[in-house]
């Protein structure tokens, strides 16, 4: 066995302690399964919008100075110095990328030889590396056939929606609204809502990513562009009846003025005046942070009503075994359909350090999403 063939590669971005971003290849040891692991040699890692905020930061992207080729590749980007205290916390350490991926088992414990040689889709962190070790009850074996290309989205987008559905349930609401409506969670979300019957209000920014969805068979849909913003998404959530929101996007107005929208709808029936509103609670969870804008609530919404974060890997922690079992024994069934997702590009790692691709993807524009396949040869 060469050195080559011992090693891993991965790659890592770390904020300096000259306050600049720096992407390079870090080789290490291959790791080595206990009794309930297995060794995961990734073939596809699929770029979403938190990869792509750990992985660049608040890099000046036109600042990007790359060195060397192949594994030797390291590019550094200036970070400007009014945004050096978002990444503080990460000066000095060097973070993998990637929370999801798939590929071919190549080395198991003693009690998970029997997935050796299968193809699996894998989460957790670091999978911008050629090999990844995680404990083999974390791993969706894929139905035969289905190549790792076609799996590498497979966990965090369906685990997701899903599990959105299911705070939906377990909270007492009835439907929704999403933002970010045209990603391809939101594309998905919208495919098992229209199964379901769950009513969805699909909020979105451009008029041809209101036509996506609306082809897709979406009923309520809101483009926050248009000049009847305001009064499509008060119709809509009163149409609904929906009290629960999903919002990827974190800052500015629109989580007030979904609150605004639900209130409205939920006191339109009242019939008595109360100076605190309707009782029924409204509740938005920021799941994402594409807006950096300070949150602005105006309170125009009485008191029954609240806001907070809304973490995947926290929910999946506490969830139920069962259900989680269940949630991935279905996605596995509908891979091709309601959970298929399409990619633009697959691109090496090496490529993550090129001017064209990072600028591309860094836009996090709908239907743009990158593959990145560390199998691929490095240049």
């Amino acid at each position: 066995m060469t050195k080559a063939d011992a090693e891993t590669l991965t790659l890592r971005s770390e904020v300096r302690s000259d306050g600049t971003l720096e992407l390079s290849l870090k080789a290490a040891p291959l790791p080595r399964p206990g009794p309930e692991e297995i060794v995961v040699e990734i073939e596809a890692a699929p770029l979403h919008p938190a990869d792509i905020g750990l992985l660049l930061g608040p890099a000046d992207l036109s600042s990007g100075e790359r060195t060397g080729t192949g594994t030797d590749s390291k590019i550094v980007f200036k970070i400007p110095n009014d945004r050096l205290s978002s990444v503080a916390q990460r000066r000095g350490k060097s973070l993998p990328v990637g929370n999801e991926g798939a590929g071919v088992v190549t080395a198991a414990g003693d009690n998970q030889k029997r997935l050796l040689g299968k193809t699996v889709a894998i989460m957790g962190g670091g999978m911008l590396s050629r090999h990844r070790l995680v404990t083999a009850s974390d791993a969706l074996l894929l139905p035969d056939g289905i190549a790792p290309s076609r799996g590498a989205a497979a966990l965090i987008n369906p685990l997701t929606l899903l599990t959105m559905i299911e705070t939906m349930r377990q909270e007492g609401h009835s439907g929704l609204v999403h933002t970010a409506a045209a990603s391809s969670l939101g594309q998905m979300l919208n495919r098992v809502c229209l199964q379901a019957g769950i009513p969805l209000v699909n909020v979105v920014r451009r008029p041809e990513q209101a036509s996506l969805l609306i082809a897709q068979g979406a009923s309520f849909v809101c483009d926050t562009s248009s000049e009847t913003f305001v009064e499509d998404l008060g119709n809509n959530v009163a149409a609904t009846r929906a009290t629960l929101a999903f919002d990827a996007l974190g800052g500015g107005v629109l989580a007030g003025q979904i609150l605004t929208a639900m209130e409205r709808a939920c006191g339109a029936d009242a019939t008595e005046f109360s100076r605190y509103g309707s009782t029924i609670h409204k509740q938005i969870y920021f799941y994402g942070g594409l807006d950096p804008r300070p949150t602005q609530l105006d309170r125009s919404y009485g008191m029954a009503w609240s806001v907070g974060g809304w973490l995947i890997f926290d929910k999946l922690k506490r969830m139920d075994p069962g259900i989680f079992e269940a949630m991935k024994v279905r996605i596995a069934s509908e891979l091709e359909s309601t959970f298929s997702t399409k990619f633009t590009a697959e691109i090496s790692l090496t490529d993550l350090m090129r001017k064209e691709y990072f600028e591309a993807f860094a836009q996090r524009s709908t239907g743009e999403k990158y593959l990145v396949n560390p199998k691929l040869s490095l240049e």
